[in-house]
């Protein structure tokens, strides 16, 4: 299952976010332990003063091709589990996100 959902004018994803990570990266889709898909997210910077947040609205709008102001947490600004909404058409927000995923995907016979 895709942690992301159609929502009102673009699309809510969930993330795991890992500030201090050595650097700006969407490194795939994890489980967690209670079933939920999260999109894995990590930025060089620190958990204060919102600059990991900021970072990752920047790298989640240049991964997909929108504004930065087209991206907002949701809920979970002090946590790293959070939503976020990304705004503009749900079919290409969706590709993007599966081109992104794809190569973390592992192969399988």
């Amino acid at each position: 299952m895709e942690p992301w959902r159609p929502a009102s004018g673009g699309l809510t994803v969930a993330l795991r976010v890992t500030p201090r990570g050595g650097r700006d990266a969407i490194d795939g889709v994890e489980t967690l332990s209670d079933g939920r898909s999260v999109l894995k997210v990590r930025v060089r910077a620190v958990a204060d003063g919102g600059e990991a947040n900021r970072a990752v609205t920047e790298l989640l709008a240049k991964a997909v091709g929108v504004t930065k102001a087209s991206v907002r947490i949701t809920s979970g600004t002090t946590s790293r589990l959070k939503q976020v909404a990304i705004d503009g058409d749900v079919a290409e927000l969706d590709q993007a996100l599966r081109d992104l995923i794809a190569p973390h995907k592992p192969t399988g016979t």
